[in-house]
């Protein structure tokens, strides 16, 4: 029973999302609650989630203190000659600006870390998907992908948890699976051309200049999410076509940015571009602030103290030596305000999910379930079986249920008929590419919230290519005879 009301929660969140029912952190709250209530353990939802938020606090933590960090080093220019050599390759093409925010995503995805990867990206790409009318999601889509594919990295956390599980040294897993997870970031750039040239076909091509210098146009509420049929839309707001402004508001201002690109539509919405002219640029320590980040990500690979407590000290040495008046500081945490709030509000959202999940014994039916059906006769082939499973359970599951919870079963299982646990922890990555457009991933909150797109519409239009780039890894593996 627990095991069908487990899926049962599951689909039923996933279609309230994506049918825009429910915004998704009333569906992460409401719905656990009443299958919470329907198993008749309602007495017991409270401890359900004080046990989720508990273990999700250091992580609501350290997206909190990691979006003020890097918001920082964005805001002082750190990122910018990263930037300005990706915006030089698109011009105003959009085959190159599609797989521009591929290269980027890839780039920014070595430091490990999700929410900075999204937050450079989208800060960097989002002018110019806004002026030239170029689908959002198709910007989340591939720049989520290409993060699922790099979170295989060992300091990204699958990996690790994988070797923790089945004792396991990190590096031999991870090694053999380099040519694999080289064919799965080549299969995003490949799928980044050709949602390129769809967007090509649409739209068009300009020079940058001819793009700014581009009349507005009346435009209507909604436009389709690409006109080449992969689904999706990507809500706009009525009025005319956005105008690009520079605005000169300085490091007081606590709105977008200060001295930022300001892409304003019919509705005054605004958002902060990398404009090479703020006033918040440091230039004079950018040397300092790359010192500090490098030490930074060495400490988190070395794991010198909890990623959290890390994020914590950068982010106030960030602000103090960059910012030293406190009317400055208090314009900078203000101006990434939004972004603390709404991914940490829905990262503790998140947490009453996986805590009826987990509290009720959800999961457990469910892995053991899913572990019960694989035949008698897949045993010889439980590398391959585990990569196809990581697909499915990855996503409705946290990396952590997966690895700790499934993982081990699924090779001890594969043991029996004399598969290597290192074949069944290398399969376990295939999922990755999917996994980081999960509801349950905090990250993938960062990213469309910074992008404006609806979380179902990113869920509909990725979720396909996804599981695609997951695929060709699973089956690059096993061409390769790594598992």
């Amino acid at each position: 029973m627990l095991t069908i009301l487990g899926f049962v929660m599951i689909a039923t969140f996933l279609v309230l999302i994506m049918t825009k029912k429910m915004s998704p952190i009333a569906a992460l709250v409401l719905i656990p609650a009443l299958f919470c209530v329907a198993v008749g353990d309602g007495a017991r939802l409270g401890d359900y989630v004080i046990e989720g938020v508990g273990n999700l606090a250091p992580t609501a933590a350290m997206l909190m203190f990691a979006i003020v960090y890097f918001g920082v080093m964005i805001d002082v220019g750190l990122f910018d000659p990263v930037v300005r050599g990706i915006l030089k390759f698109c011009q105003a093409d959009p085959m190159r600006i599609v797989v521009g925010t591929a290269v980027l995503a890839a780039i920014v995805s070595l430091d490990g870390d999700g929410s900075t990867t999204f937050m450079i990206t989208v800060s960097a790409m989002y002018p110019l998907y806004k002026r030239l009318k170029m689908s959002l999601v198709v910007m989340t889509g591939v720049a989520a992908t290409a993060n699922g594919v790099m979170n295989t990295l060992p300091w990204g956390g699958p990996t690790a948890r994988a070797a923790t599980a089945l004792k396991l040294d990190a590096s031999e897993i991870f090694v053999p699976m380099i040519p694999a997870l080289a064919m799965g970031l080549l299969a995003v750039f490949v799928l980044a051309y050709v949602l390129g040239i769809r967007e090509r076909k649409r739209l068009g091509t300009l020079t940058l200049d001819e793009a700014l210098a581009r009349e507005p146009e009346p435009e209507p509420e909604t436009v389709s999410a690409d006109a080449g049929g992969t689904g999706g839309k990507d809500r706009l707001h009525k009025g005319t076509a956005a105008s690009v402004s520079a605005s000169g508001t300085g490091s007081g201002s606590a709105g977008a940015g200060a001295g930022s690109v300001t892409v304003t539509d019919g509705d005054d919405d605004e958002f902060q571009g990398l404009d090479p002219d703020r006033s918040t640029l440091r230039p004079k320590l950018y040397w300092f602030n790359a010192g500090l980040t490098a030490a930074l990500l060495t400490a988190m690979i070395m794991e010198l103290l909890p990623i959290p407590v890390l994020f914590l000290l950068g982010a106030a040495l960030a602000l103090t030596v960059n910012f030293p008046h406190m009317p400055d500081q208090r314009a900078r945490i203000a101006a990434h305000a939004d972004n603390v709030l709404n991914v940490s509000g829905m990262v503790f959202a998140a947490a009453v999910f996986t805590g009826v999940l987990t509290g009720t014994g959800m999961v457990e039916h469910m892995a053991d379930w899913v572990v019960g059906a694989v035949p008698e006769a897949m045993g010889p082939h439980m590398a391959l079986v585990t990569g196809l499973l990581s697909l499915p359970l990855t996503y409705f599951m946290s990396n952590d249920g997966f690895y700790f919870g499934v993982l081990p079963v699924l090779a001890e299982a594969g043991a029996a008929h004399g598969v290597s646990p290192l074949e069944i922890a290398r399969a376990s990555l295939a999922g990755q590419a999917l996994h980081m457009s999960s509801p349950l991933v905090p990250a993938v909150y960062v990213l469309v919230g910074m992008a404006k797109v609806e979380f179902g519409d990113h869920t509909r239009f990725t979720v396909k290519w996804a599981v695609l780039t997951s695929l060709v890894v699973l089956a690059a593996g096993v061409v390769f005879g790594i598992m």
